[in-house]
């Protein structure tokens, strides 16, 4: 059986492998590629890879085959922020059809069946309003619809459908992924802390798009054998897109430390890859 049957046939497959789901988070999501370099470093490899908004970014490009180093070098060289654009009269203040150019580059086909490894990723319908879980057919467009924060950017029209950012609805997508493997890590990069005061509009709406977020996500954290939540990223905002260094270490910390604590338990995380 071949690694994409796998969705499809979850009821003929065994479960192997490692799974690892990752949240949206905007900016914040850069976290995951330190995440990813950390698990490389200590032989840990993900087999299976779900994704939310910047999550479902990270995500393809690591199922693409591409190293923490090279998605670290595509964020340092082609910085997110530089690649949206105004929307006027698109339903958002920005659009992010620019970020297609980092897929086409790195992605060989439009199509989830040319990813190295099993890969799937959560939109938002509001047509219909509910999420939807794509596995297969055309890629790209999904990803870019998965990564349409509500209002910030425009919306992507897919089929007469229109998708926003699927962390309006799961923005850790552990269920997505959770009947497919024998362990799962849920990587959560929005970390509330408590906030003091606050200075601005932006920073009231930010704080309120991150309390609601908040509430769905807590079923898919109970889903999770092990949950990745570094505390420090109730530093960054989710506009921090200048800051991808600082935040990309703060997930390599976090999930160091968790290694070196034991509370990552390397060796049950270290899977067998997918049987063919």
């Amino acid at each position: 059986m071949g690694i994409f049957d796998w969705f499809n046939k979850a009821d003929e497959a065994p479960q192997k492998g490692l799974g690892i789901a990752l949240s949206g988070g905007s900016a914040r999501g850069f976290a995951h590629i330190g995440v990813l370099k950390a698990f490389e470093e200590h032989g840990i490899e993900p087999e299976i890879i779900a994704g939310t908004s910047m999550g479902a970014l990270v995500g393809v490009l690591y199922a693409a085959g591409l190293k923490a180093d090279e998605i670290k070098e595509i964020v340092n060289k082609e910085p997110i922020i530089k690649m949206v654009r105004p929307a006027w009269g698109k339903m958002g203040l920005f659009k992010v059809t620019e970020l297609r150019k980092i897929l086409e580059k790195h992605i060989e086909k439009d199509d989830f069946s040319v990813l190295k490894k099993p890969f799937c990723l959560v939109v938002s319908n509001i047509n219909k309003g509910e999420k939807e879980v794509i596995r297969e057919g055309a890629l790209f467009d999904y990803v870019l619809a998965s990564c349409a924060v509500p209002v910030i950017f425009a919306p992507q029209i897919i089929n007469n459908t229109t998708y926003i950012d699927g962390g309006l609805y799961d923005n850790l997508p552990a269920s997505a992924v959770r009947d497919y493997c024998q362990t799962l890590v849920g990587v959560h990069v929005n970390y509330l802390g408590y906030l003091e005061s606050f200075n601005s509009m932006t920073e009231i709406a930010e704080r309120s798009f991150s309390l609601n977020i908040k509430e769905n996500v807590k079923p898919s954290m109970k889903l999770c054998d092990h949950l990745i939540d570094p505390p420090k990223m109730a530093q960054f905002s989710l506009w921090d897109f200048d800051k991808a260094d600082e935040i990309i270490e703060t997930g390599y910390d976090y999930t160091i430390q968790l290694i070196e604590s034991g509370e990552l338990p390397i060796q049950s995380l270290r899977q067998a890859p997918l049987a063919d």
